[in-house]
């Protein structure tokens, strides 16, 4: 007869950060100075989208990793679509203002409805981060981040490798704490009841 019991899984052991993790992410976090700031005008703050969503989802590992990284550029992609819609089309249904807003609200509710049933497939099923790429998307484009400012298509490859960094950054914050486990003592031993005698209640 087969034994179809299973054990529990094992407790996750109690880490000590030999390094503060505030100190260690602020270092991190200074570094990105370095990243926006030079000739290619990237937007360091999406790291820090991607990077906090990363906690978000449960901290860093591989799977969470790979499901922002399937996620967001997704969601870029959409925003591109609407940029790209706007700027060739947006007069669609008229000059002024009011006419532009109508196209962009259409626009907004076809991607955003496209956006929202892709989300049905496995590979994207992660919604809140498409979001994440979403509107890191807009923020590099209308901010005028990236190597060449108001390009939709440099908008999309700068805002993608910025969402790209924020899982990295997010695992170095870990890892650069240097954790190390916490010793726990191991519990006394139950005292053993002597047997009793012959002919007592036990």
């Amino acid at each position: 007869m087969t034994d179809t019991t299973t054990s529990a899984p094992a407790a996750a052991p109690v880490m000590r950060e030999r390094i503060p993790h505030e100190i260690v992410a602020s270092v991190l976090a200074a570094t990105t100075a370095f990243i926006g700031g030079n000739a290619l005008h990237l937007p360091p703050w999406a790291i820090f989208i991607a990077w906090a969503g990363t906690f978000l989802l449960g901290g860093p590992n591989l799977a969470n990793a790979k499901r922002l990284w399937c996620a967001m550029p997704m969601g870029s992609t959409f925003a591109l679509v609407i940029v790209l819609l706007e700027t060739n089309a947006g007069t669609a249904f008229g000059e002024s203002q009011l006419a532009r807003n109508f196209f962009a609200a259409l626009c907004i509710l076809v991607v955003n409805t496209t956006l929202m049933y892709t989300g049905r497939l496995p590979l994207f099923s992660l919604i809140p981060g498409m979001f994440f790429g979403f509107a890191s998307y807009f923020a590099t484009f209308f901010g005028g981040f990236g190597y060449d400012a108001g390009n939709a298509w440099s908008a999309w490859i700068c805002v993608i490798a910025m969402n790209a960094l924020g899982p990295i950054f997010a695992w170095l914050s870990v890892k650069l704490a240097f954790p190390v486990p916490v010793e726990t003592p191991s519990p006394a031993p139950a005292p053993v009841k002597p047997p009793a005698p012959r002919g007592e209640p036990a």
